[in-house]
């Protein structure tokens, strides 16, 4: 990928955006964008200034997100001005400004021992007409997640960051997309066997005993880090950056290493290139039960770990389950023992009416086709059950962010950065067997 040359605060040198907008200051830095508060000289309107350095990435994510503008949704961010770069000078694209995000719905929620039905189920139309738009627009999010769920001061909740966005007939490939910031690099077998001790250490499911993992593979376990969510607290409020394996796109080819572990996909997880809104689905289904639950549901400290907590609740993955599985490209490089017997939705989201596990279960199950489109949602029978959604006037938004005091910070930090305490049997000990051509790990 190919990055600007407009360098750190270089929209202070645009006078066809600073005579239109007054920059206050930067609000978040990463390797591909970085975001400004803004204010429109016109109204005073408060804005977001996202500085691409990439011109072809704001163009997609620019297009991504005029297509979902044609679709009149109030529930995706909405795209003021695009500022394309010329000379050394990056792409700005002006959004309007959101202060808060659905992970500081969560927190407070939590803190406050839960949060009412009727706000719980606002809270969760407006995720679900937001991911409905997206898809009726022909696009695939990617990367949804509490963090990329922007909330205004009055309680409407926006989609947001479309940085790994792409629309569905984007794809066409058998070969996956290959970063191009950097190389993909193959994890040798001390990699894995460091990758496995972290498990060992973090895992919560104890029956999932055998792993067998085969070197060779530029799927995502070779090439995506096993820490996807970071200690940025300004990625939990607005996302101005993508994931750093997303790459060059040239070909078409879709990639298995994008959004956030704890919401990623079985099928991406097991390395598929082939897919479509479905994962978005599942992504939904994770946060809507985060939503229920005050906590999140698939908390993986590795992407095998990922794999091992989503097997124990939900069971073995089989054709039987997920037809076409065994040809997903880490399929067969990675073995769990079979589960005798899985936890179940139930068990995660104890209490939960019927109702709420069954919407859930609509999205969080193996078989991509047979997830739930985010639209047919909108008339689950939960949300006409008594107590009704309350109207968006009617929720409690939280005041900000950043008022959390030391304690409670450090709870949070834990919380984002997936490092949740788990007091469930560890692996037993460890045997590793070498071949010539790949090795299996036994617990």
């Amino acid at each position: 990928m190919a990055i600007g040359g407009g360098g750190s605060w270089s929209i202070h040198g645009r006078p066809d955006v600073t005579s239109r907008y007054e920059v206050l200051g930067r609000a978040g830095s990463g390797a591909y964008a970085d975001v400004y508060r803004g204010r429109r000289r016109s109204d005073g309107a408060a804005v977001a200034l996202k500085e691409v350095h990439d011109a072809v990435s704001a163009q997609r994510e620019a297009d991504a997100l005029l297509a979902v503008a044609s679709e009149s949704s109030h529930h995706v961010v909405a795209l003021l001005d695009h500022f394309p770069g010329c000379d050394h000078d990056d792409d700005v694209l002006v959004l309007e400004w959101l202060p808060l995000d659905l992970a500081a719905v969560v927190r407070d929620g939590k803190r406050a021992g839960g949060v009412p039905a009727g706000q719980l189920k606002r809270w969760m139309l407006q995720v679900i007409e937001g991911v409905a738009a997206c898809h009726r627009a022909g696009l695939v999010h990617r990367d949804l997640k509490p963090g990329n769920l922007l909330i205004s001061e009055d309680g409407v909740l926006k989609v947001a960051d479309f940085g790994q966005a792409r629309f569905i007939q984007e794809q066409p490939s058998n070969e996956p997309e290959i970063p191009a910031a950097q190389e993909p690099e193959r994890l040798t077998a001390a990699d894995y066997l460091h990758e496995i001790d972290q498990v060992r250490a973090k895992s919560t499911y104890g029956d999932v005993d055998r792993m067998s993992l085969q070197d060779g593979n530029t799927s995502c376990l070779a090439t995506c880090s096993t820490a996807d969510i970071d200690d940025d607290p300004f990625r939990a409020s607005y996302s101005y950056d993508a994931e750093e394996d997303m790459g060059d796109e040239e070909s078409g080819a879709f990639t298995s290493c994008v959004g956030t572990r704890w919401f990623r996909a079985p099928e991406l997880l097991y390395g598929s290139t082939n897919y479509g809104q479905e994962v978005d689905l599942w992504s939904l289904g994770c946060i809507l039960a985060e939503l229920l639950n005050m906590e999140p549901i698939f908390p993986g400290q590795s992407d095998i770990d990922q794999i091992g907590r989503i097997i124990g609740v939900l069971g073995n993955i089989t054709e039987e389950s997920f037809p076409g599985c065994s040809n997903l490209t880490d399929y067969n490089k990675i073995f769990f023992n079979k589960v005798e017997k899985p936890m179940g939705l139930e068990a995660l989201l104890p209490s939960r009416s019927a109702s709420e596990v069954s919407m859930i279960k609509r999205l969080l199950c193996y078989d991509p086709a047979k997830r739930a489109f985010a639209s047919d949602l909108l008339s689950d029978p939960y949300f006409t059950e008594e107590p009704l959604p309350v109207p968006i006037a009617g929720l409690q938004v939280p005041t900000s962010k950043g008022e959390d005091d030391n304690d409670s910070e450090e709870e949070w930090g834990n919380y984002r950065d997936g490092n949740l305490d788990s007091d469930v049997d560890e692996f037993g000990s460890m045997d590793v067997t070498k071949t010539d051509k790949d090795f299996s790990i036994r617990f």
